[in-house]
């Protein structure tokens, strides 16, 4: 299975993609599709594959990928398998340095900025959470350090909010905090998905250092591991992963921790080998639950960040409870 799960989760993200750009409002027909992704079909089903369902399919998945790449690189990093970007704070640093340049109107002036200021949110976050790990190897500490981040982030998004000179501006607001691909453009992703790209591949080229970390830091060190330079490259990959996604979609949460756990008994607990497959399915998760949202029978779109939420919140608290049932032990 290990050997065909990376095969099997590929073909199952393009089938969600197509799915996602087969259903809507409006359902449309396979060879519509596929006529309108060719330019071949009416005008008006090229416009809504190619520049609405397409780009926002794409998104979904690229930002689930981001967030489940980083979950898994994060939890081998912090041997803890509760770590993720949400939980540890970082993706609120990411949507609280995006959303600071929305509210004073400087993306405009440079589309950089949103995908730019986003990362250095999250790597402020990750580089807190990674020096805290190295001082205690305390589970309970490291997740009580990351509310307090989420904390102080919400509180200062929430001064934004209560500051928000026009409706207009609350509304971008609100989108950001609570997680959205809608109206996202090819132009976007863009923007992001060379950040996502970068950040992944440092992740995956210092793969093997997380593997040895499994042995222990003392055994990790002796197998040849430079734990100071792992922990730096897998802060600034997760980084880069979180802090893009994050400048697409706003604050999504849980998908990093749920995606990972799904996987590791797939690769025999290996992070190294669960990096790919976390990615895959992660983002394949976002694709199907934003076509949920699109198709879901409510008079206002649901967002994407809070149907996320509602599934991955209650796996979060039974993968704790198994973890505090085994004695805490990671």
């Amino acid at each position: 299975m290990p050997s065909a799960l990376n095969p099997v989760l590929v073909l199952t993200a393009f089938l969600s993609i197509i799915l996602a750009c087969l259903l809507g409002s409006t359902p449309l027909g396979l060879g519509q599709v596929f006529a309108g992704l060719f330019g071949q079909g009416s005008e008006g089903d090229t416009i809504v594959i190619t520049q609405i369902r397409l780009p926002r399919a794409l998104a979904a998945f690229f930002v689930g990928a981001a967030l489940g790449i980083s979950g898994a690189a994060l939890q081998g990093l912090l041997r803890n398998p509760l770590a993720e970007p949400g939980v540890l704070g970082v993706s609120a640093f990411a949507s609280l340095s995006a959303t600071f340049v929305i509210y004073y109107g400087l993306a405009t002036s440079n589309p950089w900025l949103v995908p730019l200021t986003a990362i250095a949110g999250a790597l402020f976050a990750t580089t807190i959470i990674a020096l805290a790990a190295i001082k205690t190897r305390s589970v309970v500490t490291l997740i009580l350090i990351g509310v307090g981040l989420s904390s102080f982030a919400g509180a200062a998004m929430s001064l934004l909010l209560n500051l928000a000179p026009n409706p207009f501006t609350l509304a971008d607001l609100i989108n950001w905090t609570l997680g959205s691909v809608a109206n996202r453009s090819l132009d976007d992703l863009t923007l992001a998905v060379p950040f996502i790209g970068l950040g992944g591949l440092i992740l995956y080229l210092n793969r093997r250092g997380l593997s040895a970390l499994t042995l222990g830091e003392e055994a990790a060190s002796g197998l040849g591991v430079n734990l100071k330079s792992l922990r730096i490259y897998i802060v600034l990959g997760a980084g880069l992963a979180t802090g893009a996604a994050v400048s697409i979609a706003g604050a999504i949460g849980f998908v990093g921790i749920v995606a990972p756990h799904v996987i590791r008994p797939f690769v025999r607990h290996d992070p190294a080998r669960a990096l790919i497959p976390s990615a895959l399915l992660a983002g394949i998760f976002l694709v199907l639950a934003d076509i949920g949202v699109r198709i879901a029978p409510t008079q206002t779109e649901l967002k994407l960040g809070v149907v996320a939420a509602i599934i991955g919140a209650p796996a979060f608290i039974f993968i704790a409870m198994k973890q505090y049932d085994r004695g805490g032990h990671v």
